[in-house]
């Protein structure tokens, strides 16, 4: 059904128009109406705009009238160099619309009788002065700042100074000049008139300050840029930094001081803490130092920092720089980073840390393995620590899961009590001995065979695993070949709708009959693991045994080249890393107290 509107025309005739031809008018209607009330509106801001425009040259040149009109002598900046009458910044009214005028005035040194410090040496710098008015306004939409400049000359001759000169140089990581940066001088001198400067660098990075009062160690510069990190002179014999490496500066007569400074975009360093199986670990506490130093053995950056209670912590205003992380927290050790101390972080860039973390020990010694001409880390390497009474052996790049008690019996399916396991055949015994799997006992004979399944654990992520290893390696000869073999099974989630356990060629016809055998690449890209251990014997009177079984494996959470010895005794260690490819290294170390990092490069 149609709804229509009529209307009468002459001659009794009726006209209607249907609801959609009402819609469709009105769009039109609208669409049309939209678009003059745009352009009207975008009309009015452009005459707005120009008014504004007009405005501020009006102002800059009013400016620049003052000054022509002054004495030459008056022409600079109250407390400035040069110095004057003249305001550095003002908020001035014209037309009912507020604007910022900001003034600069420098002396400029004319190379037509030489440069100060050149050849021939002008003993007379301040030639003629440069003057700058900007205008700008915050409250007017879409107008850019108005920049006027010019030159102002005496009108008599120059005489000698006695002053000199202050070059303020800026570059950037690449050492390449950095146009724009905000530079503020300040004399700090308590018997000298008081002079603060604010200005920019030109496109070479550069501010010369021409005509500067002589002082010894009397000006603070601090130079910086939006977005970009500070860099600054500081006072000699100040708290906690007597003898800075870049003292405020010295001016002398006739001379010309050079002060450099870099600075650059700053970046972020993110740093969460976890364990070796990608649990998140809160509150780690540590501290990092930056390599660059302001002073004798005083960092440029130095906190005491935390992951807080997420485990993780975002460092948003970093400067680049290489920063190395100790640990000062009471409960964990450090097993490893990723990437290796010291962690740089680069210009504008935003870099992420792992800090791989373990329960504390007495005596934690972290070793590191990298290649001395690239810096990076050696995974794969063989660590050998010894010491009298003691010997270790850790592969770096590889974490581990073990499991030497199963005295907690059966029933439990993930790894939580590390003293339980999944299930048995009811032919096996953990209790006779704790930390051991054997045979069980009836009568004086043990069983003909047994079995064992553990629970289940879990990488943290998705794993690349590589051996299988068990103690004691050897069974007793007289139970006969085979007696302890192992097959294993992965699966990339927890609760799988089964478990199907393999042997060394990937299939469940095989087993894993001899200790440290490098695990089926089948099981690559998996998360979770469990074993089943088979014991048999073909003498009755002997059994075989596990006192511990383990596996290593690599994962998102696993430290690079690294790997730590816990709970070591105090004394003087030797440290032994081999690696194909590289020769060996070797090394002593005194473990004392604490935690400690030694780092290894090794040579091709």
């Amino acid at each position: 059904m149609k709804l229509h509107i009529w209307s009468r025309k002459q001659g009794g005739t009726k006209r209607g128009f249907t609801l959609t031809e009402v819609l469709v008018g009105s769009a039109v209607f609208l669409i049309i109406a939209l678009a003059a009330y745009n352009a009207y509106v975008g009309l009015f801001h452009l005459i707005n705009l120009s008014q504004y425009k007009v405005l501020a040259v009006s102002l800059a040149n009013e400016q620049f009238e003052i000054a022509r009109n002054m004495p030459y002598t008056d022409v600079g900046i109250e407390g400035g160099i040069p110095d004057g009458k003249l305001q550095h910044i003002q908020t001035l009214v014209r037309g009912g619309v507020t604007f910022t005028v900001t003034t600069t005035v420098r002396n400029i040194d004319l190379p037509f009788d030489g440069t100060i410090g050149g050849s021939p040496n002008d003993i007379s710098p301040a030639d003629n002065k440069s003057l700058e008015v900007a205008v700008s306004c915050i409250g007017c939409r879409d107008m850019q700042p108005i920049r006027l400049t010019g030159q102002i000359a005496p009108k008599n001759l120059e005489t000698a100074s006695n002053n000199g000169a202050l070059f303020i140089r800026v570059f950037d990581a690449n050492g390449q000049p950095v146009q724009g940066a905000s530079v503020h001088v300040e004399n700090i001198a308590t018997t000298t008139t008081t002079i603060v400067i604010d200005d920019v660098t030109d496109a070479t990075g550069m501010l010369q300050l021409i005509d500067v009062p002589p002082d010894t160690e009397a000006y603070r510069v601090v130079v910086t840029k939006s977005g970009y990190s500070t860099d600054r002179t500081y006072p000699p014999g100040g708290v906690g930094n007597p003898t800075p490496s870049k003292p405020d500066a010295t001016v002398i007569v006739q001379q010309v001081t050079q002060v450099s400074f870099a600075i650059d975009r700053i970046g972020s360093l993110e740093i969460s803490s976890v364990t070796p199986l990608c649990v998140v670990v809160p509150n780690f506490d540590f501290s990092l130092a930056g390599s660059k130093q302001i002073g004798t053995s005083v960092p440029k950056y130095s906190q005491n920092l935390s992951t807080g209670a997420g485990g993780t912590l975002l460092l948003s205003s970093m400067e680049w720089d290489t920063y190395t992380m100790t640990p000062t927290d009471s409960a964990y050790d450090v097993a490893g980073l990723n990437p290796l101390n010291p962690i740089t972080v680069n210009p504008g860039a935003a870099q992420q840390a792992q800090i791989i973390v373990v329960p504390d020990a007495p005596l934690g010694l972290l070793v590191t393995a990298k290649d001395n001409a690239t810096q990076l880390p050696i995974s794969g390497a063989e660590v050998t620590l010894t010491k009298v009474g003691f010997s270790e052996v850790l592969t770096t790049g590889k974490g581990y899961i073990n499991q030497t008690d199963w005295s907690g019996g059966a029933g439990q399916a993930t790894s939580s009590n590390v003293a339980k396991y999944f299930q048995d055949d009811s032919n096996v015994d953990v209790s006779v001995s704790v930390g051991e799997i054997r045979l069980k006992e009836v009568f004086g004979e043990y069983n003909p065979s047994g079995i064992l399944e553990s629970s289940w654990f879990d990488t943290g992520s998705e794993s690349n695993f590589y051996s299988l290893v068990w103690t004691p390696s050897d069974a007793p000869a007289l139970a006969g070949s085979d007696a302890v073999r192992f097959q294993i099974a992965t699966a990339s989630t927890s609760e799988p709708t089964s478990w199907t356990f393999r042997g060394p060629d990937g299939t469940g016809a095989t087993y894993y009959s001899v200790s440290d055998s490098p695990v089926a690449a089948i099981h690559n890209g998996d998360q979770f693991f469990r074993y089943k251990v088979y014991l048999s014997t073909e003498t009755a009177t002997v059994t075989p045994s596990i006192s511990d079984a383990a596996f290593t494996f690599t994962s998102s959470c696993t430290p690079p080249g690294q790997v730590i010895f816990s709970g070591l005794d105090a004394g003087t260690y030797h440290i032994t890393i081999t690696k194909s490819g590289y020769a060996q290294y070797d090394q002593d170390v005194v473990v004392s107290s604490g935690w400690m990092e030694v780092q290894a490069a090794m040579a091709p």
